[in-house]
């Protein structure tokens, strides 16, 4: 990719980015995208965010893949990776070659396991307090230059700056609340990616696109859709049946 393509795709990403920002914008739709471009933006095969919630604990917000989840999930239940790191430091972590990290055992297995060879952890920032962190992972071994690390992190401040610039803090709620509830959405959407799955024999990332795209087409919020899937107020043939091309 040429320089000036790349700055084209970095320009793209903040747009898409802020394009979310509505009034009554979909934070996981908002942390979705900012992964997907920035992962797309880095040559990397997929990402992943982490938020923490109300007791301080990171858990899983989004991820591009199934595969990045799990790993995600495995650092969360081990307590140990570069993603943990990073929300414990609030400092950028950058592995070039998981195969021969000796850091996090468990995070080496199971990285490898799902096909990836190199990670960047990005933390996200608000006044000095880590919120959460944003974890790309790529196919081969590779070191992320000064300048990608830049990038991420200043995708990464957009979606800060995203998840609380909403009514939350202009009628002087506490940042945890906002917090809380993009959480708990990502219960509810996954128990509907489950019921697409199942019911029409996808995997769970091509549940998810249809249940994104369901929702975009619909003019809903992912987890207002979620709520009818689980509910079977919507179909899964409904959904099915959208019939525009799918945008990953």
């Amino acid at each position: 990719m040429d320089g000036t393509s790349r700055e084209a795709e970095i320009n793209a990403a903040f747009v898409a980015v802020a394009d979310t920002l509505t009034t009554d914008y979909d934070m996981v739709d908002l942390l979705h995208t900012l992964v997907q471009r920035c992962a797309a933006i880095l040559h990397m095969e997929a990402g992943g965010l982490m938020l923490v919630d109300g007791a301080g604990e990171l858990q899983l917000m989004t991820s591009t893949s199934e595969a990045a989840g799990l790993v995600e999930v495995m650092q969360l239940n081990a307590a140990a990776g570069p993603c943990i790191d990073c929300f414990r430091t609030g400092s950028a972590i950058s592995v070039n070659d998981i195969s021969v990290s000796t850091s996090w055992p468990a995070f080496r297995t199971a990285a490898l396991k799902q096909g990836f060879h190199s990670a960047l952890a990005t933390p996200m920032k608000l006044r000095g307090k880590i919120i959460g962190t944003m974890n790309l992972f790529g196919a081969a071994s590779a070191g992320v230059s000064a300048r990608d690390a830049a990038v991420a992190q200043a995708l990464a401040d957009v979606a800060t700056i995203g998840i609380l610039q909403e009514r939350v803090i202009q009628e002087g709620h506490l940042m945890e609340q906002q917090l809380h509830r993009a959480l708990d959405s990502r219960i509810v959407i996954e128990q509907a990616k489950g019921v697409i799955s199942n019911g029409l024999s996808l995997s769970m990332d091509d549940a998810f696109l249809l249940l994104r795209k369901y929702a975009r087409d619909h003019n809903l919020t992912i987890r207002t859709a979620s709520e009818s899937v689980s509910r079977r107020v919507v179909s899964v043939q409904s959904i099915a049946s959208n019939p525009a091309k799918l945008r990953r």
